[in-house]
C-alpha cells in the first residue's frame, strides 16, 4: 500500500508536508512543498506548557512577526495566516542551525556579532527574543531568526544574561542535551 503524502492546506492553498522541522513551545513547523516551492507551514497547537503563559497564538505570531520586522531583525517573510486552522505559511531559510552548530562543536563565533547585533535591535525597541540557538539558522554567512516569538524586554532574558549560555558547549547546553536525549543523541 502506498501512504498518501500528508498535506495541510492554508488559506485554500494546499501544502504537501515533507518533515518535521521542529516541536516548540508554540507550535509544530514542517518543511512543506507547493508547486515546486519550499516553505514552512507551522501549526499552532494548544499543549500545556509549564514555564511559559500563552495568550491567543495565532494573532501573537501575527504581531510579533511585524514588530520583528520594524525592529530590523532578520526574520523570514511570512506568507500567509490563516486563522481558523491556526497555520501559517513563512519563507524557509535552508540551512543549519546554530544549536546544530554547537552541538557538532563547530565554533559559532563569527556569528555572535550578528546576534548581538540583533539583540541590540530588539531591545532598542523594547524586546527580547527567544535567544535559543535551535531559533537560529545560518544561511550564506547570515544568522536567521526563523522564529517569531518576542517578548517585553527584561535583562534577565536578554542575549547576553541568558542566552549566550547555549551558545557553546556551556554546562547549561550539556544539561539540555542530557534532558533531551533526543535531539542529543542525532
Amino acid at each position: 500500500m502506498v501512504e498518501k503524502p500528508m498535506v495541510l492546506t492554508v488559506c485554500g492553498t494546499t501544502y504537501r508536508l515533507i518533515r518535521l522541522l521542529g516541536h516548540g513551545k508554540g507550535g509544530y513547523s514542517y518543511l512543506a512543498d507547493c508547486n515546486g516551492c519550499q516553505v514552512v507551514v507551522k501549526q499552532i497547537h494548544h499543549e500545556p506548557c509549564d514555564y511559559y503563559t500563552f495568550g491567543n497564538k495565532i494573532e501573537a505570531e501575527r504581531r510579533d512577526y511585524r514588530r520583528l520586522k520594524g525592529a530590523g531583525i532578520r526574520v523570514p517573510e511570512m506568507i500567509a495566516v490563516d486563522i481558523d486552522t491556526e497555520r501559517i505559511v513563512k519563507k524557509y531559510i535552508e540551512g543549519e542551525t546554530v544549536f546544530e552548530y554547537v552541538r557538532r562543536g563547530i565554533s559559532v563565533e563569527p556569528y555572535l556579532p550578528q546576534v548581538r547585533e540583533m539583540a541590540a535591535l530588539a531591545k532598542a525597541c523594547g524586546l527580547n527574543i527567544d535567544y535559543f540557538p535551535t531559533n537560529f539558522v545560518v544561511h550564506d554567512g547570515l544568522i536567521w531568526y526563523v522564529d517569531y516569538e518576542c517578548n517585553g524586554y527584561m535583562d534577565e532574558w536578554s542575549f547576553d544574561s541568558w542566552g549566550v549560555k547555549y551558545w557553546s558547549r556551556t554546562p547549561e547546553f550539556e544539561e539540555y542535551l542530557r534532558k533531551h536525549e533526543k535531539i542529543g543523541a542525532q
